[in-house]
């Protein structure tokens, strides 16, 4: 079992001691070392400390990545403060629930965010706000070594606030050893070898994003960081960047398949792309289309990020778990369920820590989730004679139509194989007798014409009937959380702004 007493910060130190001028990574063409990188988080460290910021104070940014945001983590992490990061795209109510149920004692921003951070109805009477232009002005000057003493690998390191795809965020509690070892997961799940360029389009609000700042510090290897995920982009900035490993996340897969063919889909050099959620259809046309090995893992933020892992290459598999987890399949009685049978995915800890302590400030979802000393995801799952587990969706992502469960992840993966089709979602809305009715949301691929009708025909050849959806929505765009997928509480439930298959039945 690894050592992870330690938790991550010393790891800075020491690496900044050993090789002050290695390479963590660049943020487009800008190197940062370890050293540059230690001397910032230790000059923002004495700035948190003017700001009067004390060990277990609650800190939160609201930055896009960068050298600065990068270093804050750490210093913040150093500091012995409790980080909140904050999604820079997020706005209102969802804003201001986090604002306020976070209880931050200063919140670092972007300088045209304190405006929306004012406007977003959040009682921020005694927070101080700061910009980054604030923080990044404390990073001028030569530092000294810093008197803090390292924080215990158990200690809260951040309240980091769930996607919200469904509902309110919850804020679960991630101590340091938890990200450790999500990037100890991640250097067994990708496999990286010593030089080895992993390119990072997720943001450090997101855990898919701050497990990676751990991986220099384990693995030979630096980070190659761009601005965001853009797929007509992507492949040019993986060969720019010279990156040997992507990383993949909700239906990303799916939308560079739908794009047009390119001489850089060979060209790119990339050698791995791992992540989660790749359905068992893209795997062999992605792997075969741009030459890339496939390792598919499972996790949340609850259990150290990353949970399983598939190094075997077997198709549609999540693998097994890392070693310090152990993960069973229970049914609706807590009984464990037989091969190929589905039932809910639970996670036990075989190293203590492993597992989140629960959600800031929510004692009933604390108790629904943690139970008897495991975690219990939501998530269906199955496993196989040989004991590969396989992922089949969220336990309440699913319409009830006709007495049927809809599972909404087999249909979505069925209308996202349409040519035409770039990304798509549905949701349960009122039917008219009985249960639910499903809205499929659907957003073309550029420059494609998709009517409703035809879609629906060419749905109803590969779905059974009660999972045809009855209503279709076109649109231009989805909003989407940092980690790209879809917030389904956001698509609307009126049934009268989409085509209806049975209109004039």
């Amino acid at each position: 079992m690894i050592d992870t007493d330690a938790g991550f910060v010393p790891l800075l130190t020491q690496r900044a001691r050993e090789d002050p001028g290695g390479l963590f990574g660049r943020f487009a063409a800008t190197p940062l070392t370890f050293g540059e990188l230690e001397r910032r988080t230790a000059m923002l460290v004495r700035w948190l400390r003017r700001e009067g910021i004390a060990v277990g104070d609650v800190v939160a940014t609201m930055l896009d990545n960068s050298q600065l945001s990068l270093a804050l983590i750490f210093a913040l992490a150093r500091a012995r403060a409790v980080w909140v990061p904050i999604n820079a795209r997020s706005r209102g109510d969802n804003l201001a629930y986090i604002c306020d149920h976070s209880a931050p004692k200063l919140i670092i921003a972007q300088p045209p965010l304190i405006a929306t951070l004012r406007a977003s109805g959040a009682d921020l009477r005694a927070v101080r706000l700061r910009t980054a232009v604030d923080a990044e002005a404390a990073t001028a000057g030569e530092s000294a070594e810093l008197d803090e003493p390292a924080p215990e690998a158990d200690e809260t390191f951040a309240i980091m606030y769930t996607s919200g795809t469904t509902g309110r965020p919850k804020g679960v509690l991630v101590s340091h050893r938890m990200l450790r070892l999500s990037g100890e997961a991640v250097a067994l799940v990708a496999a990286p070898r010593d030089g080895d360029v992993m390119l990072v389009w997720e943001p450090f609000y997101h855990i898919g994003g701050t497990q990676m700042i751990v991986l220099p510090l384990i693995r030979r290897v630096r980070l190659a960081l761009v601005e965001r995920f853009s797929a007509r982009r992507f492949w040019v900035e993986v060969k720019a960047q010279g990156a040997s490993h992507i990383h993949y996340l909700g239906g990303i897969l799916q939308i560079l398949l739908k794009q047009p063919p390119s001489t850089i889909d060979r060209g790119h050099g990339a050698r791995i792309a791992w992540g989660g959620g790749c359905p068992r259809d893209v795997w062999p046309r992605f792997a075969e289309r741009f030459g890339v090995e496939i390792r598919e893992c499972y996790g949340m933020t609850e259990c150290s990020s990353v949970t399983t892992g598939n190094d075997k290459g077997i198709v549609g598999s999540i693998g097994r778990p890392m070693p310090w987890f152990d993960v069973a399949l229970l049914g609706p009685s807590g009984e464990p369920v037989q091969a190929g049978e589905r039932g809910e995915i639970v996670v036990r800890a075989t190293l203590p820590g492993a597992l989140t302590r629960g959600y800031h400030r929510d004692r009933d979802a604390t108790a629904r989730t943690l139970r008897a000393g495991a975690f219990h995801t939501g998530d269906l799952g199955s496993v196989d004679h040989a004991g590969n587990l396989f992922f089949h969706g969220c336990m309440t992502d699913s319409v009830r139509v006709g007495g049927e469960n809809v599972s909404a992840l087999e249909v979505e993966a069925v209308a996202a194989r349409h040519p035409d089709v770039e990304d798509c979602a549905i949701i349960g809305v009122a039917s008219d007798i009985g249960e639910q009715d499903i809205k499929l949301f659907v957003k073309p691929r550029l420059a494609a014409v998709l009517e409703p009708e035809a879609l629906s025909r060419w749905l109803a050849e590969r779905l059974a009937s009660f999972q045809n959806p009855r209503y279709i929505a076109i649109v231009a765009e989805f909003e989407r959380t940092a980690s790209e997928r879809i917030m389904k509480h956001k698509l609307s439930p009126r049934t009268d702004d989409a085509w209806d298959r049975l209109a004039g039945a």
